[in-house]
């Protein structure tokens, strides 16, 4: 029997960005999660119980202390640069949560400290790593369908009315839905579409004077070779584009339709920011309706989605969906399945793993990142200044790989 190495990884914050990741940390064979840290004292005890691992209450402490290859960096958006850079500096690789940062300015002082570190740095969960995604820019790059002219993704969630922080709402800390849920639908969007996107015109949405966030937006994206994309994405929880999906939620599992309008029907009973915060509270790690570390896989899940994805080439239309991909050619319609997941997002961590262990370029890199949260930054540039916004930083996968 080959025994494989593992990635020995350390965790920095606890919250929301673990918990959805927690199925893949638990069980990917490759990985051995043995320290974290967090600020809230509850979640360093559920973790040394649910790991075995040490918990710390400061990132320094963490990566002076425990034996760790590389650290994920899942704190909130606004402390993403400062997290890296002190995991850079002490020698760690880094697996940042997107958005990478909320400035382009820190973005370039994470890829500098890991440059100059000479370590890894990689971004992500975001849907651009999700395997239906990655077979239709396969197919695409084959050649065989033609190039790639109009790119249509279509996504209405219920992402305003879930319990927030009050900096999860706030824009000018990462808040609303351009940061938070941009970041995915662009960086999808980028690979499907080359990469290399020349000007953002945009609008986005504050519809609800309850919630006052940058709840929607609209975008239309030029690339360099022609190509455009238009991107919506709504959190105003009422169309839910999971019905394009088969009823599948993002993460894959089937959902019930009957159940319409929960998140706002359970935000309705709180009454006023503090308790909103200690409702989130109670559902994050080591809480006290928290998520535990699961000890085997999810059932019934198909891959990961973030909505309605449509790439009409010159030859045909390419759709992924979350169990394979749709091909509607000018006289059939095939269908190229895909094997159900076995982990959740195994792919982020096969990706850090081949960097770290085996050497090998990460496709989600700094740069990559970067380019993507420029796409997010000129949205709202776009939206409060009513015209087209160039761009400077882009690349293309097949500069990455």
């Amino acid at each position: 029997m080959v025994m494989t190495e593992k990635l020995k990884l350390g965790i920095a914050g606890l919250g929301r960005g673990f918990t959805v990741m927690l199925p893949t940390l638990s069980l990917h064979p490759k990985l051995d999660v043995i320290a974290a840290v967090d600020t809230r004292p509850e979640a360093r005890v559920q973790f040394e119980t649910d790991f075995g691992g040490a918990a710390y209450d400061t990132i320094e402490a963490m990566c002076s202390d425990a034996d760790i290859d590389a650290v994920y960096v899942t704190t909130p958006h606004q402390l993403h640069a400062e997290h890296t850079v002190i995991a850079a500096k002490m020698g760690k690789h880094i697996l940042v949560e997107k958005p990478m940062a909320i400035t382009l300015e820190d973005c370039t002082r994470m890829i500098d400290a890991t440059n100059a570190a000479g370590v890894y740095l990689l971004v992500g969960h975001s849907h651009s790593y999700d395997i239906p995604i990655l077979e239709a820019h396969r197919l695409i790059a084959s050649g065989d369908y033609g190039s790639p002219r109009l790119i249509t993704g279509l996504n209405f969630t219920d992402f305003v009315y879930r319990p927030r922080r009050a900096e999860e709402l706030d824009p000018s800390q990462g808040g609303g839905v351009v940061f938070s849920q941009g970041a995915h639908q662009i960086d999808i969007a980028r690979l499907l579409g080359g990469g290399m996107v020349k000007t953002v015109y945009a609008t986005t949405g504050d519809y609800d004077r309850n919630r006052p966030t940058q709840g929607a937006y609209t975008a239309f994206l030029k690339f360099a070779d022609g190509t455009v994309a238009n991107l919506t994405y709504s959190g105003y929880a009422r169309f839910d584009t999971d019905e394009f999906t088969n009823w599948r939620t993002e993460s894959g599992a089937a959902k019930d339709p009957k159940n319409y309008g929960s998140a706002r029907r359970a935000l309705a009973s709180v009454k006023d920011p503090t308790a909103e915060a200690i409702l989130k509270a109670s559902r994050a790690y080591g809480g006290s309706e928290g998520t535990v570390k699961p000890d085997e896989a999810p059932r019934d899940r198909h891959h990961e989605h973030f909505g309605l994805f449509l790439v009409s080439c010159t030859g045909a239309d390419i759709r992924p969906l979350p169990n394979g991909v749709q091909i509607y050619a000018d006289d059939r319609v095939d269908f190229h399945p895909l094997p159900a997941p076995r982990i959740p997002r195994a792919e982020v961590i096969d990706e850090l793993y081949a960097a770290v262990i085996e050497g090998k370029t990460p496709l989600h890199d700094g740069q990559w990142a970067r380019a993507t949260l420029e796409v997010c930054s000129a949205i709202i540039k776009s939206a409060n200044g009513g015209h087209e916004i160039p761009l400077n930083y882009q690349v293309s996968p097949k500069d990455i790989l």
